[in-house]
């Protein structure tokens, strides 16, 4: 059996903050062999910087999935393309830096992990259910533990990915929404599902962003700067327990862990 932990978006210093100093300690603790962590706001709130990149591997995630923001930074376009584990999603058009597929190894086990963006209220962006067809079909065959994040907002097209991809793969989870879902489970053929992870980071505002702000562009349509809150902090996620074998998953259990 492997053990694979994914996390729900970083937001800002409290969410980095987080995984610096818990991730080590809930690795060990929870025997977790692999953890993927979407990183897209994590420069606050937008992006990702390469500093700040490389002290979350050195935090210990293995691997970083982004979405809409990950070029709201222009040091990412060169960095990117020299850090395999930073994945932008796979179905931006072709010629955009980066790739949407990391394919390594684990405790000599194969694993790949694929990224990509949904269309239904989000920027444009190439066909996400043909794209993630053509990442499988890339993969060597011995590669059985497959994870998928999927960055999207409609809960509709982030639940009919993972019945599409259900027994072949060994888990989608969707990101993006900062509100964590309480429906996590194995579908039918044996992947691991949770139609969002949450989000890592300050609570005490709306997904992330100063309460105050985010009133005001809805009752006057003014455009403040988005500022994250502060407050409690949590890291969100999804433990899934799969097996080395066949990649089906096993064991799935749902995280929200309050941090001081």
């Amino acid at each position: 059996m492997l053990r694979v932990l994914l996390t729900g978006d970083t937001v800002a210093r409290a969410g980095r903050r987080v995984l610096e100093e818990r991730l080590l300690d809930l690795r060990a603790e929870r025997e977790i062999d692999f953890v993927v962590s979407n990183i897209e706001n994590a420069a606050a709130g937008f992006s990702i910087t390469p500093r700040i990149a490389e002290d979350l591997l050195a935090a210990g995630v293995d691997v970083m999935t982004s979405g809409n923001h990950i070029f709201d930074k222009k040091e990412v376009l060169d960095y990117i393309e020299k850090q395999p584990r930073l994945l932008r999603p796979a179905n931006y058009p072709p010629g955009v830096p980066g790739k949407g597929r990391w394919v390594g190894k684990i405790r000599g086990v194969p694993i790949a992990v694929i990224n990509v963006q949904g269309r239904v209220f989000m920027p444009p962006s190439d066909d996400p259910f043909r794209s993630v067809d053509a990442q499988l079909h890339a993969l060597e065959p011995s590669v059985k533990i497959i994870l998928v994040d999927v960055h999207a907002e409609a809960t509709s097209e982030k639940m009919a990915m993972g019945r599409y991809l259900d027994g072949r793969v060994s888990a989608v989870v969707g990101t993006h929404t900062h509100v964590q879902t309480a429906d996590e489970q194995i579908l039918p053929e044996g992947t691991a599902y949770l139609t969002d992870l949450g989000m890592t980071g300050p609570h005490d505002g709306v997904i992330g962003t100063q309460t105050q702000i985010v009133i005001e562009r809805f009752i006057k349509g003014l455009a403040p700067k988005f500022e994250p809150c502060e407050g409690e902090i949590k890291l969100n996620g999804l433990i899934v327990d799969v097996d080395e074998t066949t990649g089906r998953a096993l064991r799935v259990e749902r995280l929200s862990l309050n941090h001081s």
